[in-house]
């Protein structure tokens, strides 16, 4: 082996620590530069370059592991009480009252506090700590906020095949959970694996249920009970009402028979304010409105045929496919049909008959959905082929009092916002929101949101009015946030919008006179002059020519018409 460098050194030597010292620079090697090389390069002037004093850092994002939290129930056991004293007993907590309060230091402590508590009641009523002094200033110089919204979260369905989210409903308690039900209204939907369960959610944990609720027959609507926050009605598209006690789990705890239940699939059910908070009704496609107490689900209490000739019969009923209850008005509801008539009922009344109270012709199509105005019950809108409208009890026999402009797509749900009172939302075939604002604009919507490609089923608004829900045909529920400006009630909003129903109410009684007028003078004409044969051939040529002038019409507005088109349509009617 060829040693190339040899180490010579004492052997006292190895082992011990380098000794490093400093030294100056030295050239090691030098090349010099090849004008060669130049021709294969570009020269570069000038030349830029950046150098950063701190280090470069990078920001990056991870979605880590959440913190499973359980939620345990406490049992307060009522304490204070001596061990002989039981204080499920009423007579012995009384007995021992009586001893204490005679006893000599009961009285010098209560005197002794009552001095001290009125010491601070004087106190505290001097000055007031939370008077604000420039409350409208603050107002007029505060800046509106322009209409916005941002999408905070998504609830899909974890199911396959998926599923119509066809109604929400919030948690009363500060809005924390939703309430989901998921069911397909297609005609004799074939698919097998249909999965029949509904969902709630907790808004702070979106990526899972926190609750499945497993109805016979999948659930079209749910509805949360505002006095026991732990009861949930549910509507089932086999006709059953079912009722769940979400502290006993997903099963349900009561549910109707079916021989007493609906005939066609629930659209709607409510809870009824009584004093158990056990009552409510449900309203089907069947025609009829029953009356039901969850603590005895074993027929209907009462029974509504919604039968606007009055005959109370079954095979005229009109099929109601939305209600709607409101608090205020206890003994009135409203029952949107499939026939596009909207039926106010008393429940007061005497006799079924006499419980249809007025009925009002709204819209072509279905009326998906109806909604009193939460400021004037009286007030009520309703949504149903391609517009929405707004009407008054005031008004029995007239049309509307006002209304939006009539959409390409059809329109599916509303609602009206709870902070404002002539805010209200509105859900479309194409997958957008509409936000109104009456008092700002009547032609065109505030602001519109285009959520989803596939159609807004169901639309429901959290009791502060700044987060929406809505539901698609898909089975994906968004939460939308909408801008403050949308849910702060402005200095007397609510009076602006009393005089503007009432002048539109107004408005509309005086056409209405006149409308009668106009049509009892043509009835006298008509009497006056002899009867005139038409020609049926001539007033069917008239009507072929109108309705062809209408559709080119509205194809030049909408700019669809080929230059040549009208022509070629003119020979054709020819």
């Amino acid at each position: 082996m060829e040693i190339k460098y040899e180490y010579t050194r004492k052997r006292s030597e190895f082992g011990r620590p380098c000794s490093f010292s400093d030294f100056l620079a030295e050239v090691t090697v030098d090349i010099p530069p090849d004008p060669s090389l130049a021709d294969d390069f570009i020269p570069q002037d000038p030349v830029d370059f950046a150098v950063q004093e701190g280090p470069v850092m990078a920001l990056h994002e991870v979605n880590t592991d959440r913190v499973q939290v359980s939620i345990q129930g406490v049992n307060h056991v009522e304490g204070g009480w001596p061990k002989h004293i039981d204080p499920k007993n009423s007579e012995l907590t009384t007995r021992y009252r009586e001893e204490v309060e005679r006893e000599e230091v009961y009285t010098r402590t209560v005197q002794r506090l009552g001095s001290l508590m009125e010491h601070y009641i004087r106190q505290n009523n001097t000055i007031d700590i939370y008077e604000e002094y420039f409350e409208e200033e603050e107002e007029e110089d505060e800046e509106e906020e322009p209409p916005s919204y941002k999408t905070i979260n998504v609830l899909r369905d974890p199911n396959q095949p998926k599923r119509m989210a066809t109604r929400l409903s919030w948690h009363p308690d500060a809005n924390k959970a939703v309430a989901v039900a998921y069911c397909s209204m297609e005609f004799q939907d074939s698919r097998k694996d249909m999965c029949f369960d509904s969902y709630i959610w907790d808004l702070e944990k979106p990526y899972s249920p926190e609750l499945t609720l497993k109805p016979s027959s999948p659930a079209v609507t749910l509805e949360y009970n505002s006095k026991d926050w732990y009861h949930v009605l549910g509507g089932c598209y086999n006709g059953q009402i079912v009722f769940w006690d979400t502290r006993k789990g997903g099963l349900p705890v009561e549910m109707t028979p079916v021989e007493f239940s609906h005939r066609d699939p629930v659209y709607g059910a409510c809870w009824l304010p009584s004093r158990t908070g056990t009552e409510c009704f449900s309203g089907s496609t069947d025609g009829q409105v029953l009356w039901w107490d969850i603590r005895k689900m074993s027929q209907p209490s009462e029974r509504l045929i919604l039968d606007i000739t009055r005959e109370d019969q079954l095979k005229k009923a009109l099929g109601a496919i939305s209600l709607d209850f409101a608090p205020t008005m206890p003994t009135k509801f409203l029952v949107g049909t499939e026939q596009g008539i909207i039926i106010s009922c008393n429940r007061d009344a005497k006799t079924p008959p006499e419980k249809i109270a007025n009925i009002f012709s709204s819209h072509i199509g279905a009326v998906y959905r109806v909604t009193r105005n939460p400021f004037f019950p009286k007030v009520f809108l309703s949504v149903g082929d391609w517009t929405a409208r707004i009407w008054t009890e005031e008004l029995m026999d007239s049309s509307s009092i006002m209304e939006t402009k009539y959409h390409t797509p059809y329109l599916l749900d509303t609602c009206w916002s709870p902070m404002k009172p002539a805010v209200f939302f509105t859900s479309k075939s194409d997958g957008t929101v509409d936000i109104w604002d009456f008092l700002f604009h009547q032609k065109e919507p505030v602001l519109s949101i285009k959520v989803s490609i596939e159609p807004l089923l169901s639309l429901c608004v959290q009791d502060n009015g700044r987060i929406i829900g809505c539901s698609t045909r898909m089975g994906t529920v968004f939460l939308l946030e909408i801008s403050s400006g949308f849910c702060t009630l402005r200095k007397n909003e609510k009076t602006l919008t009393s005089s503007m129903f009432e002048r539109e109410a107004r408005r509309e009684k005086v056409l209405q006179e006149k409308y009668r007028e106009r049509l009892l003078r043509e009835q006298e004409r008509a009497r006056a002059r002899p009867e005139e044969q038409e020609d049926p051939q001539e007033v069917f040529k008239q009507a072929q020519a109108d309705f062809l002038a209408n559709i080119k019409a509205e194809r030049r507005r909408r700019g669809m018409e080929d230059p040549g088109e009208g022509e070629e349509g003119e020979a054709a009617a020819e």
